[in-house]
């Protein structure tokens, strides 16, 4: 104990920790992602050294010698089933995006006064407060993240830039947003009745 004392303070050394880039997961608890077969590709792409420490056919065997035949069968049906889920899960998002719209609408406020709300965006992965501040930037006016009646978070850009808006998206985030899913609605005040 006297001899650590005589060295004088220890200072911590810095360690430099790798993230997969498919489950952001350090690579050893990538099994438990559910997308362990597209993590173990990106790591032999990326980090070979990691992977032949991990994923090579001696580490492997010696592993898998370690376990039991019941262990054995467990760990890969549990593999299997992860795969499926993580399989099944991308499937609907996939479908639920293909079924989503995003809504631009051009609203009426006052006489010749006009917003644009676009709604739907989350659906795709983007985010709307940081894609307000852009389309504020983009059209130099006015922009905010809202939450309609119905509880559903939407964009509420003043003056009438819909078409721009949508030209905007599919230049800036064509890979996300397909052009089929955009819709734009122009919405109209009801003018109130004559009163006889």
């Amino acid at each position: 104990m006297a001899e650590v004392a005589d060295q004088g303070p220890i200072e911590p050394q810095a360690r430099h920790v790798v993230y997969c880039g498919v489950c952001t997961l350090p690579p050893e608890y990538c099994e438990f992602g559910g997308t362990a077969k597209k993590c173990e590709e990106w790591l032999k792409d990326e980090y070979d050294e990691i992977w032949d420490r991990l994923y090579s056919d001696d580490v492997l065997n010696a592993n898998m010698a370690s376990l039991s035949v019941s262990a054995q069968e467990r760990a890969a049906k549990d593999a299997a089933k992860k795969e499926a889920k993580a399989a099944q899960n991308e499937a609907r998002d996939a479908e639920r995006k293909a079924a989503s719209k995003i809504i631009i609408k051009r609203v009426e406020r006052n006489k010749r006064k006009h917003v644009t709300v676009i709604s739907g965006l989350e659906v795709f992965g983007l985010e709307n407060k940081k894609l307000a501040k852009e389309l504020g930037k983009k059209f130099a006016t006015g922009s905010s993240m809202t939450r309609s009646p119905a509880g559903t978070e939407e964009i509420t850009v003043q003056g009438d830039v819909s078409e721009e808006v949508e030209d905007w998206l599919l230049e800036v985030y064509g890979k996300q947003v397909p052009a089929a899913n955009i819709e734009l609605v122009e919405d109209k005040k009801k003018k109130a009745a004559p009163t006889a």
